[in-house]
């Protein structure tokens, strides 16, 4: 049995103008000093980490290993989870995306995907390089405006959009596999992989490539009133990466799963910390303990009423005491007997040779 490792921490929520959250030395010294061992970075913010250096230089991504090293940490991932995005973007969200793309390729849908697709593609040289195993990453979505289709139903549009995404991410997907990285998508609304069945959909259309996994993050699960214990059942085996993240569904008669275009605080279904949620963190552990997932375990903070810097500090925390160091030997060892094949056939009460 293998146990997971952490406390992680990913860095998007936390990156900003303002020192020690403006550079990564900052970074790592203020979540050393909280109790992390691990920094998942996001690839889009190139002051705190140059995806295309760390796509074409070793030297740069060693520094970036010895700079982490210094505070006792590691890199437990890298993501792409805005360039992921981009690579499938439908036209009514075209302009809501757009400035999540450099300048020169925005306002124009073919330059920005394919600017996308390199991006990822990056991302997989660079991982390789920092000797990472796994990429957190949206999928992107092509279907999500027909979720709750009105006119009803089009069997024939979701498998073109389907197909479509297939096509985009098949070569993404064979540019992981040349460097021995799995590309985990984080299934969440609003994307085209948002539960396990657009996964299925999806990995059936990309012919059950390796390297297509899953980052497990069961806020969006609870949200979706999905039993993300029993998920873990039966996606196991694709589950590669790991967001701890807490949230609570609130029933009441005004509003539901949609939200009804409310602020996240005033929602039915909400973000929260690590703890202050519904979540049930310990049947979590337990289950990726009992199927030997040693992938990081990372917070990712996005509470609608705590302050970040509380969250971050009880997070590094939550995750440490949430980690079962797994067990080298049954409990009950100690009565095992190992015996001879005579013996064995005595206690059944069976003539030897019979």
């Amino acid at each position: 049995m293998k146990t997971l490792k952490g406390p992680g921490i990913f860095l998007s929520q936390f990156i900003g103008e303002q020192a020690p959250f403006n550079t990564l030395e900052g970074l790592a010294q203020w979540a050393s000093a909280l109790g992390y061992k691990a920094l998942q970075i996001p690839c889009h913010h190139r002051s705190i980490f140059d995806l295309d250096l760390a796509s074409t230089s070793q030297a740069y991504c060693d520094d970036i290993t010895g700079l982490l090293g210094t505070y006792g940490l590691v890199v437990s991932e890298l993501s792409t989870h805005l360039e992921g995005q981009l690579i499938a973007v439908h036209p009514a969200h075209d302009v809501a995306f757009d400035g999540f793309a450099p300048s020169e390729v925005r306002g124009d849908n073919a330059r920005r995907t394919a600017w996308a697709i390199e991006s990822v593609k990056k991302a997989a040289a660079a991982s390789a390089k920092l000797g990472l195993r796994a990429h957190a990453t949206f999928s992107g979505s092509l279907a999500w405006p027909y979720v709750y289709p009105w006119p009803p139903h089009n069997p024939a549009l979701l498998e073109e959009a389907f197909a479509e995404l297939a096509r985009r991410w098949l070569p993404v997907l064979e540019e992981f596999d040349r460097y021995g990285v799995d590309v985990c998508y984080e299934l969440h609304p609003g994307e085209d992989l948002h539960d396990g069945v657009t996964f299925e959909r999806f990995l059936a259309a990309v012919n059950h490539h390796p390297r297509c996994n899953i980052l497990f993050d069961p806020s969006h699960l609870l949200l979706q009133h999905i039993d993300y214990l029993q998920f873990i059942d039966i996606y196991h085996q694709r589950i590669k990466a790991f967001h701890v993240k807490d949230a609570e569904y609130q029933l009441n008669g005004r509003s539901g799963v949609y939200g009804g275009y409310q602020r996240w605080i005033e929602r039915a279904g909400r973000f929260r910390s690590p703890g202050d949620g519904q979540v049930d963190f310990k049947g979590i552990f337990s289950k990726l303990a009992q199927y030997d997932f040693d992938g990081w375990a990372v917070l990712e903070w996005e509470c609608c009423l705590k302050d970040s810097d509380v969250g971050a500090r009880e997070g590094a925390e939550f995750i440490q005491h949430h980690i079962i160091p797994v067990a080298n030997r049954a409990f009950d060892d100690f009565a095992a007997q190992h015996d001879a094949a005579s013996s064995v056939r005595a206690q059944l009460g069976l003539k030897q040779g019979a």
